[in-house]
């Protein structure tokens, strides 16, 4: 679909409606294709990809066949590639033809990533979703909303139109937005049905992945049982009993699960692991912190959590760029701040911002590193390692660029760039070699 024309976005009545035509064109040029699949939408601050994955897992262990659309992929039964824009939730024709083809694949089910973002433009609209899951909501999108009030309506909005349909809504009961969205919802033709990581029905599944400790250096886990994902786990087994799927290809499904790449993604050389995670709002990232800060152990009395860290430019919610610096202070030990997307912004003052929130923005910490180069922090993070450390660099996950000035971009492969720091330090070619870009206020 063409961009919107700029005298509609004057008018938020004509805006609204413009993208309501949209959603009703593209449902009509495709025939109203989720009539023939059963569709399931996952909606929340994060966690959705993973809820997503999670639900694809078990659903394809219980031999049905999925097609599924998020960020990070495009998959209808066997085929799968990336999603070549990385967006949450593409344009209205471009979700509707992706039904299109799940049904003509014979998928059963379709899992949609779905976004407020999305909402506010009725790309959930003449769709018939049979479920709708949140995951949890914290403050994001904040400029592009008006408030969180509104990003929170938008989300609600999605939920309501679910349950006017005749589906069913699954709310998160361990998230502090629930009793907002359970009294909001309580007088739908349907009760929303509510989940928790602390379900006494879940410990049934999750002894099968058990806890796992990556400075134990035992084995190189590739999916954390953290937290936030124990939430994700419970949201997708949830869903799966509400389904009837069997416990035999649940348990089977959990056991086997690989991850998601860049959420919570482990890399490890010898005795050094780093971790590669997406978290890129205040929640998440004190719980990839929490997740990934390292215990003593016999052998690594003292072990130490070391961060890159940077935050989006292109004014993207600046108002946690301070408060994402003062989650590093509270369980970093070494914090290097970097590039992540600056776009038009100066990557300085970006800097500048979340440095501002580590303990006052103090230039005289020894522990506070600024590298804007994000190869050459990479390095230097890695290099500050020592045997029991974790690393652990936010905010990229599985990106392919880095988005700077004037629309350009850089190719990134963030958990590439951490192999290869490894692999430098192993062959012990010396702190921070063969990267780029300056130190500055140390």
């Amino acid at each position: 679909m063409a961009a919107l024309p700029e005298k509609i976005k004057r008018f938020p009545g004509l805006r609204t409606g413009y993208h309501y035509l949209l959603a009703w064109l593209g449902a009509a040029w495709f025939g109203r294709p989720g009539r023939k699949l059963f569709v399931i939408g996952v909606t929340g601050t994060k966690g959705k990809t993973t809820t997503l994955e999670l639900l694809n897992a078990i659903l394809e262990a219980a031999g049905k066949k999925t097609a599924l659309i998020s960020s990070l992929r495009i998959k209808i039964g066997d085929r799968s590639e990336k999603n070549p824009k990385g967006n949450t939730m593409p344009g209205r024709a471009a979700l509707q033809a992706f039904l299109r083809h799940a049904a003509q694949a014979k998928c059963r089910y379709a899992l949609v990533e779905a976004s407020s973002q999305g909402f506010v433009q009725h790309r959930h609209r003449f769709i018939e979703w049979n479920m709708g899951i949140i995951t949890n909501l914290a403050p994001e999108h904040i400029e592009s909303h008006g408030s969180f009030e509104n990003y929170r309506a938008a989300k609600l909005s999605f939920l309501r139109y679910v349950m006017r349909r005749g589906g069913k809504v699954f709310l998160n009961r361990d998230d502090a937005q629930y009793p907002f969205f359970s009294a909001a919802l309580s007088g739908g033709p349907s009760q929303a049905a509510a989940y928790s990581r602390n379900d006494e029905w879940l410990g049934n599944y999750l002894p099968k992945i058990g806890p796992m400790d990556a400075v134990s250096r035992s084995a190189t886990p590739k999916f954390l049982l953290s937290e936030f994902n124990e939430e994700n786990i419970a949201a997708a087994v949830a869903i799966a009993r509400e389904l009837g799927v069997g416990d035999a290809a649940v348990k089977n499904a959990l056991a086997g699960f690989q991850g998601v790449p860049g959420r919570m993604e482990f890399v490890a050389r010898g005795p050094y692991v780093a971790i590669v995670d997406y978290a890129h709002t205040p929640d998440s990232l004190r719980a990839a912190y929490r997740a990934a800060k390292p215990g003593p152990t016999a052998n690594y009395p003292e072990p130490r959590l070391i961060c890159v860290l940077g935050a989006a430019g292109g004014g993207r919610d600046r108002w946690k760029r301070p408060e994402m610096g003062k989650i590093a202070a509270e369980y970093c030990d070494e914090i290097i701040l970097a590039d992540e997307d600056p776009y038009d912004e100066d990557p300085a003052g970006i800097i500048k911002e979340v440095r501002s929130g580590i303990l006052g923005g103090d230039p005289g910490l020894a522990n506070v590193h600024e590298i804007s180069d994000r190869r050459a922090a990479i390095r230097k993070a890695i290099a500050l390692a020592r045997p029991g450390d974790v690393v652990i660099g936010t905010g990229k996950g599985s990106e392919d660029y880095i988005h700077i000035a004037n629309g350009k971009t850089i190719p990134w492969n963030e958990r590439k760039e951490f192999e290869e720091a490894l692999s430098i330090k192993e062959r012990g070619q010396g702190e921070g070699e063969g990267g780029a870009g300056a130190e500055s206020g140390v």
